[in-house]
């Protein structure tokens, strides 16, 4: 089964850039700008990703994307995260990025875009690895900052497709962005956001009804609600879910409790992804290997994820056919090399 998700076409909706900062590259970037960091070494790094809950990884997240100012940074950031979705066979990649987490401490909006975006292009070139921006706001500060991030946006709409809003959940609801996000519709990003890690199934309500997201980021709470599932359904509204990250953040104790095969069993289109693999401790194959082994997913419910992935994507119709095709043709090679034993 190691061997058949690895091997798998699949992509990753659900990826936070500044989250795949690695503490040997959060090392040799803040080497190079000469900024100290509250560390020794990179095991003590990872001793410091223990968390109680998403404010406790927030705080550590801030403090280490301190070290990104230079666009050579934000490329090599991007690069390797790219390089690594190319080991595990992600075929396509939608990054959400902080710009607030970058501007708020002096970096250009510029250098943030140009730097990613330039390493995206590379990656398309040299990887084969299509990509799409996802712009996020972060909640927990006014929706008047959003809209100052959004003007900043408007020079570079063609590198980006999408926004999103991430960061401490409770007490920000959805309702709060109502006017931003209409406004970043108008300008034609389509509208994303994170709903029900820890907020209750009411901000889910409020993302598709008050913000008509087109994709739930999380979602686990939306099981609160009965109702909401089926609206979910009828809106045929994908999950982008994060099963390690939900263990980090104590979202769910274990994996063998995570509400995904529910999810499935109920009808909604459920994604795997790793969030913020760097501090979560597991890139989107080690998601998919760790949830499969807890919930004992058969190979067609890993098919079904990884179509799922391609399906609900933000590519036009063509490309998520081609990738849909590449994914049919590998499992379709595998079950018939099964029946020759």
């Amino acid at each position: 089964m190691q061997a058949f998700i690895e091997n798998l076409p699949k992509a990753e909706l659900h990826l936070h850039i500044e989250g795949s900062l690695e503490p040997s590259l959060m090392f040799k970037i803040a080497r190079r700008n000469n900024i100290n960091i509250p560390y020794k070494s990179v095991e003590e790094v990872e001793k410091a990703y223990q968390f109680n809950c998403l404010q406790d990884f927030l705080d550590i997240y801030y403090q280490s994307a301190h070290v990104l100012v230079t666009q050579q940074d934000f490329y090599e950031l991007t690069y390797h995260y790219l390089q690594n979705c190319a080991i595990q066979n992600v075929r396509h990649a939608e990054i959400m990025f902080d710009p607030q987490t970058h501007t708020n401490r002096g970096v250009s909006f510029e250098t943030v875009i140009t730097g990613i975006s330039k390493a995206c292009k590379d990656a398309q070139e040299k990887l084969n690895i299509s990509t799409i921006l996802i712009m996020s706001f972060l909640r927990h500060l006014s929706e008047e900052e959003a809209f100052k991030t959004l003007n900043d946006s408007l020079p570079y709409k063609a590198k980006i497709t999408a926004v999103g809003l991430d960061s401490s959940e409770i007490g920000n609801p959805p309702s709060k962005f109502k006017n931003v996000y209409a406004a970043c519709v108008e300008e034609g990003y389509i509208p994303m956001a994170h709903a029900g890690e820890e907020g209750s199934s009411e901000y889910v309500w409020e993302a598709i009804d008050v913000l008509g997201i087109k994709r739930i980021d999380h979602g686990n709470n939306a099981l609160q609600d009965k109702n909401l599932i089926k609206e979910i359904i009828n809106r045929d509204l994908a999950l982008t879910v994060c099963p390690l990250s939900n263990i980090a953040l104590n979202v769910v104790d274990d994996l063998k409790n995570h509400p995904l095969k529910k999810m499935m069993e109920l009808g909604l289109k459920v994604t795997i992804n790793s969030d913020d693999p760097a501090y979560f401790g597991g890139n989107i194959n080690k998601n998919y290997i760790e949830i499969q082994k807890a919930l004992q997913l058969t190979k067609e419910d890993i098919y079904q994820l990884a179509k799922n992935s391609f399906q609900y994507s933000l590519l036009d119709n063509a490309k998520k056919q081609y990738f849909l095709n590449e994914l049919e043709k590998y499992y379709t090679q595998t079950k018939e090399k099964q029946l020759e034993f």
